[in-house]
């Protein structure tokens, strides 16, 4: 198991946004979280990444306890994070991006600049356009590369396909299939139901801060009615 997540509680001020919400991921797996709007799912991403830290409940990764760590710490440990808001350096250009997040501890990590654009080629033609002038699609390429300059085991995708244009869905779903591919274990949360679960081992539903289901695709595909009542399909 690389990632535990046992029944942790995350608030924002006092407000209580996660309920006992526990989820596990096995090593090259692409796991789903879905959900509306709302539902919880950027608070899990942040409180694994620490930028919400639970205030209740353990976050294990390969065994090691990451409530209490810094964000970077958790970042060292080998979890990349995309947000949804995506945060390019707007003034620096899609190279000095990618430059300024190496890790000098990974020196021989499979991902650097060359790797991330053979993976991601509209990149390497706009190398130096500032980040600021990019379309939604090439800045979210420009994102996932950024955390993958990282050369993380981990990646936590926070709504990677929200406000793209349909074949830009279709590109980011096929790059993540494709992530899977090289060894890479996946969390993404989504609420385009049709991407997340063609692309996706198994999948947490979660709904008002609690997961409402937990499984296998195919199993929550013989369960419409739990995706209606959890999605308002």
């Amino acid at each position: 198991m690389l990632l535990e997540v046992d029944a942790i509680h995350s608030y924002y001020g006092d407000s209580h946004i996660l309920f006992d919400v526990s989820l596990k991921i096995d090593a090259g797996e692409i796991v789903c979280l879905l959900g509306r709007n709302g539902a919880g799912k950027s608070t899990t991403m942040k409180s694994i990444i620490g930028l919400v830290p639970p205030r209740k409940g353990s976050i294990l990764f390969r065994g090691r306890q990451c409530v209490g760590l810094k964000p970077y710490r958790i970042a060292r440990l080998g979890i990349g994070f995309v947000p949804d808001d995506r945060r390019v350096f707007a003034d620096l250009t899609v190279g000095e991006n990618l430059d300024i997040v190496v890790r000098k501890d990974t020196p021989n990590g499979s991902w650097n600049k060359d790797a991330v654009y053979d993976f991601f080629p509209a990149l390497r033609k706009i190398d130096g356009r500032r980040a600021g002038f990019l379309s939604g699609g090439e800045q979210q390429m420009l994102t996932i590369g950024r955390a993958l300059m990282t050369n993380p085991d981990l990646l936590l995708l926070d709504e990677p396909t929200e406000g793209l244009a349909p074949l830009v869905v279709a590109l980011l779903a096929e790059r993540i299939v494709m992530l899977k591919e090289r060894g890479l274990t996946v969390l993404l949360a989504e609420q385009n139901q049709k991407v997340a679960l063609d692309i996706s081992d198994r999948v947490y539903l979660i709904d008002n801060g609690a997961v409402r289901f937990s499984g296998t695709v195919e199993a929550l595909r013989r369960q419409p009615e739990v995706l209606k009542s959890t999605l308002s399909i």
